[in-house]
């Protein structure tokens, strides 16, 4: 057996793993009492599925997310739950409400907002996308003795089933104040309203002027309002742009009360071309007695067209000293800690996440790839190789991968088991561009037996450099590590698209260890 791990990885370019019978083997990082992280350290998508507008919430120790189902309006007829104690092993809690379950809801079931009060569980949700004041929906609440639910409707009607200043009753948010008071914020159509909440959470108070629904539209708000309080301070985020399209993204704005006004001051966050498309509707945590927060939202692999293929993400959140947030990056890691692959698109071969690692059956030139499209990367790798023949390691500016051995276009970057480091080029067939000897103990685990590598490429978009200029570049071996002196992008200035690859070319059994790590403001990766 061969064991790869990656020990870090900077991209700006997306990872792949090939293989002939890959095992991808990881130490779990150690537990720790607060969840904190850079990112989804085990991976974004954090959950399975097809998910949007995902809301969050904290019971008894554990974080929840609600989400929308991400289908068709028709088949939107049910919510599911997540919940997790650590933020990284995530249990699903299937059809938490249903239609079925709500007399007047039919479909569009949307953007569940979960609260608790007085011990009892409500969600809020949207029902039937209405479009205008004679049809039936709108936003209704459900109750539940449990987080998880079973939830049933509390009030047998909407709770708001009307435009109030331009608003679609839409995309709910629940806030509770420190003095008690609770709010919604809710809307679409490019208008966003707050109202009051009674104590009962089922009915709708009037503010000091005798009024129900007051208007808070900030600059470019579309939809998605979002309520939580740091600092004393107000902080409402909202989407704007089309859910549908890349330039869905977030933005915020901070006031003295949590009736505004809001001036927008930034957009936090917006789709990266290297990582996803369609980044919005959010919600945050902050884990208790700590300020780490972070934000929760969903998006679309770049690959994807469909609009309703959206996931689930989460990225850590920072503020600035004077209380402003951060812009924010769309982290790509992944240790394999929650035990799976989420994220991984295979190409040949049988792969499994497991013990921690990405773990695949003997073939020849099998393939795991995430939907990423960096431009640069650094990655660290810690090897060790078992028996039979081939080599291991990285492929990278990789298009039209396929089942095969070289069957994709691109570099790599691997070992052999008699201690070749091997450089070259794959378009089908095979271009060795150069190679260096290091010793090696095949029994020994990384990186007691010196096998690890770093692989770093930079390259500039629009053209190629010739593949001889690469022979005579530098490949140095010192106490097992290897750089391949690729910093100046001299190695392809094209942005080829798609991924760096983990890859074995022979017969050889590679387990890649991918533990990456940040290393610099660019966005991480650890192969997913």
């Amino acid at each position: 057996m061969t064991t790869v791990r990656a020990t870090g990885l900077v991209a700006k370019s997306c990872a792949l793993f090939l293989s002939a019978g890959l095992i991808a083997m990881l130490s779990p990082s150690a537990a720790v009492a607060v969840p904190e992280y850079s990112t989804s350290e085990a991976g974004n998508p954090f959950v399975d599925g097809w998910y949007a507008d995902p809301d969050t919430a904290r019971y008894d120790g554990r974080y929840w997310v609600f989400p929308t189902t991400s289908k068709s309006y028709a088949e939107q007829t049910y919510l599911d739950a997540f919940s997790s104690t650590d933020l990284v092993h995530w249990t699903r809690h299937s059809e938490v409400l249903k239609t079925a379950d709500v007399s007047w809801a039919k479909y569009a079931l949307w953007a569940p907002a979960p609260i608790e009060r007085d011990g009892r569980y409500y969600l809020y949700f949207a029902a039937n996308d209405i479009q205008n004041d004679s049809q039936t929906g709108g936003i209704g609440v459900a109750v539940a003795d449990r987080p998880e639910g079973p939830y049933k409707d509390a009030i047998g009607r909407p709770l708001v089933s009307r435009f109030h200043n331009g608003a679609q009753p839409i995309d709910q948010d629940v806030f509770i104040d420190d003095d008690g008071q609770a709010y919604m914020y809710y809307g679409g159509w490019g208008h966003a309203n707050v109202v009051k909440l009674n104590r009962d959470m089922t009915s709708l108070g009037t503010f000091a002027d005798g009024s129900t629904y007051k208007e808070i539209t900030p600059a470019d708000y579309v939809e998605g309002p979002q309520m939580f309080k740091r600092g004393g301070k107000y902080y409402l985020m909202w989407s704007e742009g089309g859910w549908t399209g890349p330039d869905y993204s977030v933005s915020y704005a901070i006031a003295d009360s949590p009736t505004g006004p809001f001036e927008k001051i930034d957009r936090v966050l917006a789709q990266d071309p290297a990582v996803a498309k369609g980044s919005g509707h959010n919600s945050v945590i902050n884990v208790p007695g700590t300020d780490i927060w972070y934000i929760v939202y969903h998006r679309r692999p770049l690959s994807e067209t469909d609009g309703n293929h959206r996931q689930l993400a989460y990225d850590r959140m920072y503020f600035n000293p004077d209380g402003t947030i951060r812009r924010i990056r769309m982290g790509v890691k992944d240790n394999f800690a929650d035990g799976n692959a989420l994220g991984w698109r295979t190409y040949g071969g049988s792969w499994a996440s497991a013990s921690g690692g990405y773990r695949a059956g003997s073939s020849l030139g099998g393939k795991a790839l995430l939907d990423t499209d960096f431009a640069d990367f650094t990655q660290d790798a810690d090897v060790r190789l078992g028996s039979g023949n081939g080599d291991a390691g990285l492929a990278f500016r990789v298009t039209r991968p396929s089942a095969g051995v070289d069957a994709y276009s691109g570099y790599y970057a691997g070992i052999a088991r008699d201690g070749r480091v091997l450089l070259g080029r794959a378009d089908g067939s095979w271009t060795p561009l150069g190679s260096a000897r290091m010793p090696l103990d095949p029994g020994a685990p990384p990186p007691a037996a010196g096998h690890r590598r770093r692989l770093l490429h930079q390259g500039v978009r629009g053209r190629h450099d010739d593949p001889e200029d690469l022979r005579h570049r530098r490949h140095a071996s010192q106490r097992g590590q290897w750089c391949p002196g690729l910093r100046h992008g001299r190695l392809l200035r094209q942005r080829v698209g798609r991924p760096g690859r983990l890859k074995q070319r022979g017969g050889k059994r590679v387990t890649p260890l991918p533990a990456a790590t940040s290393e610099s403001p660019v966005p991480t990766a650890s192969p997913r």
